[in-house]
Formats: C-alpha cells, structure tokens, sequence
C-alpha cells in the first residue's frame, strides 16, 4: 500500500480534514504494520507532513505533466493498442538518439555503433503477478532479458538485476529471485555482474510487494532488427511454451502444474544454434514472441518495416506446448494474444531448410508459419480464408481480474489518446526549456 499516495489523494479531497485522515491513515498502517496504535498515528502524522509539503509544488521540473488519464484506463503494460501507442509516444519524447536502433523502432532492444560492431542493449521488467513467486520472476525474467539480445542477433556477455521489496517483504525474496536469475545464468553461461537493491518507495509503501528487473548487453557484427523484414520473406516460428505470463495464467486459475512446462531454456537454445551456425547473417529479422503475443509482435513488425505479414493459423497452432495449448482454450484465453515465448525468424525463402535443420538439430522444433507481402498489417488464414490479425486494446486476459477489465477500446479512447498526446507535447517542451537553461549557464 502506497500510503504516501493515500495520504495526497485525502488532502486533495479534503484539505482541512487533517485530524480524520490521520485515524484513517493510522488505521490502515495497523492492517499492515505490528505497531502499537500510538506509533501508528506518529508514522501518519509525519506522511501527512510531507505530503503537505510536497502536494502543490511550483516551478519548471518540479511541477508534474498531467494528463489525466491513468496507466490502468488506457491499458498502459498490456500489451494491446493502447500500450503500443503509449510507448510510441515515448519515442517522440527520447527525440533524436543518433542509434542504430532505438524506442522509436519498437524493437525490444537498443542498438548503436561501436566500430565495426555494434553494442546491444536491453531490459526487461519482472512479470508484476510474480511478486510472490520470487524465484520465478527471477528465471523468467532473465531468460526474457537474454532473448531480447539473441534477438538481435548477438550472443549476450552480461546481465544486471534491478530488485525492489516493498518495506515489509521477507528479506529471502532477494536471495531466491537472484537465484532464479542464476538458474538461467549457469545454464547458459551469461554472468550476472551487477545490479541494485532497494525498497520500493522506501518507508512510504508497506506490504511485501516486489517488483524490478534484469538488463543484459550483447556486441554484434550482423543485426537482425525488425526494420530489415523484407518483401518475399518467409515467418519462421520456434515450439513456444510461455513464460511469466503463462506461469502467471496457471498460478491464479489453479493449474499449477502447467508452470512446469515453462522451466527450459529452449527460445536461448534456438538462437545459439542459428549464431553458431552463422546462419544469422542470412537473417533479416528476429524478435520474441511476447508483447501481445504475434498479434502485437506482427503489427510492430508491420509498422517498423513497411511490410505485410501473413499467417496460418494451423502451422503455429502445432507449435504451441499442447498442455500449454489446452489450458488457454480451456480458460478461452486467445493464445495468439498471449506471450508463447517462441521464437520469430524471418528470412530469404532460400535460406529457411538451412534455419529448419540447424534448429531441429539443436533439440527445438520449428516450422515456417507465414510469409511477408507487400502492404502494411497482417492478416491470419483459418480454414482458408484471410483474417484481420490485429491486436486488441489489450493482450488476451488472462487472470481473473484481466478478464473482468476484458480487451476491448474503452469509451472515450480518442479523447484519452489527445491528452495524452498533449502530455507528451508538454514533456517534450519542459525537456527544451531545461536543456536551453543549462545551455545558456553553461556559456555564462
């Protein structure tokens, strides 16, 4: 619990109801914390105190942009349109970066030029369901961060963590989320080097709430980005059997049993076997199946490159784990909406027997699953016939509370994206006024 939040939500409302927030305050540190009722209301006295200082701040980079509409209203970390639009915002905030690859190419990974190489960049958020499954944060998470650098053609060299307990977690959540990351770590040689440990919002939120991430960094000569897709490619696809979101889905529908088909290393598998090959000089494009599952993956790909893609449904039906498979239809959960964690390689047409036998040899089945045509989106063949293949407003919902939310464009989608268009714009001015500031002292 947020009690700082708390306490700047009450003051806004009622400002002169100082004394009542303070019980109320107290009241909810009591259901959390095991305090005496006197301690409790001292701790709320002096939140309130700082929330009072801090509520109504003046001036350029302490006054907040607002836009009005909250991260859970317009689906922002799920997976669908409105999140995709969100994070194409975000490019335009970063503004010109002068990398091969940045956030404006929605590629999962940054990329600039180091000589004749290049250096790869990535991070990755732990799955925020996981909080009470440490160590499976920890694997997921790692193995995720390790994907994005294969992805991109290059063999990762190093990962870091990023963990923050909330104030009253068991100090254990660190070792045994460290040694999820470590599982991944030793299986595929990639240290883990560094990192950083902290509470989440230090004294100011209470409960045993984990949240964090791992980076990784890899060096490469030959990129495998999703703006190289070309016309004339064909999809390939990896065996995909999840990872955090899937652990995620059998945790809370009580199909516990099926978290045990995401422990492999198979995606980091497949792509060692293609660099090892040097088969992935040939490749034009890889990318993880995650953000949205392919319906998301298929239209960053088609935005970032200019290209249609076109899918059968059949071929990437067959590649799904088949427990993993029958528990999403069992739930009616769109598998093409969630993260399988397979593998995507686009490729010429004359290089994808080479891609199929080295990946098979390496233990991991594949198959071809589309092709790339001229156009832009992407289209699914079912029995037949073209489909619309396009993400909804989010990923499929696949927990209890997400299907309550459900996947559809709320109301008032368009009058949501202009404020948050103007929030950007307003970013992006405070940003110039601060670089011009500092430019002008620096020359005085």
């Amino acid at each position: 619990m947020d009690i700082e939040g708390y306490a700047k939500r009450s003051l806004r409302q009622d400002p002169e109801n100082e004394n009542g927030l303070k019980a109320q305050l107290a009241e909810r540190i009591l259901e959390i914390k095991k305090l005496s009722p006197e301690g409790a209301r001292e701790i709320a006295s002096a939140v309130i105190s700082e929330a009072r200082a801090t509520l109504n701040v003046k001036g350029e980079v302490l006054s907040s942009t607002v836009s009005g509409v909250s991260m859970g209203e317009f689906g922002v970390g799920s997976r669908g349109t409105g999140d995709f639009y969100v994070h194409s915002k975000l490019g335009e905030v970063i503004g010109q970066t002068g990398a091969v690859v940045d956030s404006s190419q929605l590629d999962d990974s940054g990329v600039v030029r180091i000589g004749n190489e290049y250096l790869v960049l990535t991070i990755d958020g732990i799955h925020s369901r996981l909080s009470d499954f440490p160590f499976l944060s920890g694997f997921h998470v790692a193995r995720a961060a390790l994907r994005d650098i294969y992805s991109m053609g290059s063999r990762p060299l190093a990962m870091l963590s990023d963990i923050h307990v909330a104030d009253d977690g068991d100090v254990a959540k660190i070792f045994d989320h460290i040694a999820g990351i470590t599982t991944v770590s030793e299986l595929t040689g990639i240290p883990l080097i560094t990192g950083s440990t902290l509470r989440i919002g230090g004294d100011m939120v209470i409960g045993d709430r984990m949240t964090g991430g791992v980076g990784a960094v890899g060096v490469t000569s030959s990129l495998t980005s999703r703006n190289q897709t070309e016309v004339g490619d064909l999809v390939l696809m990896t065996e995909g059997a999840g990872g955090g979101t899937i652990s995620t889905t059998a945790l809370y529908y009580g199909m516990h049993d099926v978290v045990d088909e995401t422990i492999n290393i198979r995606f980091l598998e497949a792509c060692e076997a293609v660099l090892e090959s040097g088969l992935h000089v040939n490749v034009h494009s890889m990318t993880d199946v995650t953000n949205g599952g392919i319906r998301g993956d298929a239209r960053e790909i088609s935005k970032t490159a200019g290209v249609k893609l076109v899918f059968e449904e059949s071929k990437m039906r067959a590649l799904v784990n088949p427990k993993v498979l029958s528990m999403l239809e069992t739930l009616k959960i769109d598998y093409l909406g969630v993260s399988l964690d397979a593998l995507l390689v686009i490729a010429p047409p004359e290089y994808a027997d080479q891609i199929l036998e080295t990946v098979r040899a390496a233990g991991v089945a594949i198959d071809i699953i589309g092709h790339v045509e001229e156009g832009t989106g992407a289209e699914v063949i079912i029995d037949g016939e073209r489909r619309d293949f396009a993400p909804r407003f989010r990923e499929s919902a696949y927990t209890p509370v997400k299907k309550v939310h459900g996947e559809e464009n709320p109301r008032g989608f368009e009058e949501m994206r202009a404020a948050i268009d103007r929030s950007a714009a307003e970013a992006i001015e405070k940003k110039q006024k601060v670089l011009e500031k500092i430019r002008k002292e620096k020359k005085n």
